[in-house]
Parts: C-alpha cells; sequence; structure tokens
C-alpha cells in the first residue's frame, strides 16, 4: 500500500480512497457531459459519420475531464491536490506545443 501512496503522493490511505473516487466519478461524469454537449450542437454518427463523431467526441471530452477533475476535487476536498496535477499538465502541453512550433 506504502508503493501506491508514493506513487498518487498522498499520506494516508483515507486521501489515496478520495482521488481514486474523484477520478471514477470524473471520468464517468466527462462521458455524460461529452454526450449531452455533442447533443446540444447536434453531432451525431447518422449526421457525420462515424470517424468525424468520435474525433468530435475525444476532442471534447480532453477539456471536460479537465474541468470536472478540478471540480471534482474541490467538492471531495483535495483542490490543491488535483489543482497541481492540473498545473503540470498545462505545463507538459505547453511544452510539446512549444517543441512542435519550433520543428
Amino acid at each position: 500500500m506504502e508503493k501506491i501512496r508514493n506513487f498518487f503522493k498522498v499520506d494516508s490511505n483515507y486521501q489515496l480512497i478520495i482521488i481514486n473516487v474523484v477520478f471514477a466519478v470524473t471520468g464517468s461524469s466527462s462521458l455524460f457531459v461529452a454526450d449531452y454537449l455533442l447533443n446540444i450542437l447536434l453531432v451525431t454518427q447518422e449526421n457525420f459519420g462515424d470517424f468525424v463523431y468520435w474525433l468530435t467526441r475525444i476532442i471534447l471530452i480532453l477539456p471536460v475531464y479537465q474541468i470536472l477533475l478540478i471540480i471534482f476535487g474541490f467538492l471531495f476536498g483535495e483542490f490543491s491536490y488535483f489543482w497541481e496535477m492540473e498545473k503540470k499538465t498545462l505545463n507538459k502541453l505547453k511544452t510539446l506545443l512549444k517543441k512542435n512550433k519550433n520543428s
């Protein structure tokens, strides 16, 4: 159990459980929210075909997941943990975009 706590950089089993619950709730919720947004935008497989539908869905899920992760992290009392994770993710994305721009 110590290895798992070290991997997630948490101090207690309780915090580990809360963080895993946040990940689970966020993952499920992001799928529902993305589906709802696709319905609002009238993006369906029948209208646009499989490729465009799934590409749009995946592109939409990525930011929705990040936003919901912060929201659920806040609601479960782990905002600082997920905010630090979000900052690392955004820095990696920024670095990746800079590399592609310079190439």
